[in-house]
């Protein structure tokens, strides 16, 4: 039988591993907050004749009307997505008629989006309460839900750590790409994460309801070897649900549009690492504690059980 259990400590080192680059673009670049958090505007056209402008010229049309911080990418074939410091319609419509004028018509608005910095602020407060408090709430459950077996309340924290592990690591890959592809932080990415917390909670939850029907059935087996058993048990049914996700996931991300790219990227990159913390953080967590392990992690010449 495997022994995931035992090799706790290189699974719980691979994981630094992950989070650890990710934590640091953080620090050194920060998120690249979206105008759903900042405030701004972002102006979606696309050329009917099929032939957009590059970015750069379009951000030189912006700065000869006065309008700072214009950040312009291209997105498929003919459409260009300008994002930039608020605007009014008034001045919309001279852009589209700037842009008309020098790189030809017509052109069809898709999107206008205004977003007042107040409005920002408020969607970010937002955004970190919803997070904090959907773990207090599965902390709250987990707790309730095994309340009959001993300890309830190290599940419940189990869980939010493997939760915290996945969420590290979306935030983490997304400083990254922010910095090397230009993508940012927004409302989409908000609902990403929530629902990778989602799916990381769900997976955990499996394993340790393993763990409670085994300790009913096997009472004389040791803590550790059960964890370990419960594990390998739920393992299939784990990486199966989870591959069959991320399958559909990555279709859409080869297939569909654009503009989900980025959304989709996230899920699959949380959905990823959902299933890993659940199965090597999360349940290996619970024998750490059962055994107190950290009264030998800073003694030398210890011997460490499993």
């Amino acid at each position: 039988m495997l022994n995931i259990v035992g090799r706790r400590y290189w699974y719980f080192g691979l994981s630094l591993l992950v989070i650890i680059p990710g934590m640091v673009a953080l620090g050194l670049w920060g998120l690249p907050l979206a105008i759903d958090f900042t405030g701004g505007s972002l102006l979606e056209v696309r050329f009917d004749s099929g032939d957009p402008p590059a970015p750069a010229e379009v951000v030189d049309l912006y700065e000869e009307l006065e309008i700072g911080d214009a950040l312009v990418q291209s997105a498929g074939t003919a459409d260009i997505i300008a994002r930039s410091k608020p605007i009014d319609e008034g001045t919309k419509t001279t852009i589209l008629s700037e842009m008309e004028e020098r790189f030809g018509g017509p052109i069809t608005v898709l999107r206008f989006d205004s977003v007042g910095p107040s409005v920002g602020a408020e969607v970010a407060q937002r955004a970190v309460g919803a997070v904090g408090l959907a773990a207090i709430g599965i902390l709250a459950y987990i707790t309730y839900a095994f309340r009959g077996v001993p300890h309830a309340f190290r599940y419940g924290f189990a869980a939010i750590i493997a939760m915290l592990h996945d969420v590290a690591v979306v935030v983490g890959v997304e400083a990254i790409f922010g910095h090397f592809l230009g993508w940012e932080v927004d409302a989409l990415f908000l609902t990403a994460l929530l629902t990778v917390i989602g799916f990381s909670v769900h997976d955990s939850i499996v394993v340790f309801d393993r763990i409670r029907e085994n300790q009913r059935i096997y009472r004389r087996l040791d803590f550790e070897t059960l964890v370990n058993h419960s594990i390998v048990q739920t393992l299939d049914r784990s990486i199966n649900t989870q591959l069959t996700v991320m399958l559909t996931l990555l279709a859409l991300f080869l297939f569909g549009g654009v503009t989900t790219r980025h959304f989709v990227a996230i899920l699959l990159i949380g959905v990823f690492s959902g299933t890993y913390s659940s199965i090597f953080n999360a349940a290996p967590i619970l024998v750490v504690w059962e055994n107190r392990e950290w009264r030998w992690w800073f003694r030398r010449n210890r011997v460490r059980a499993g």
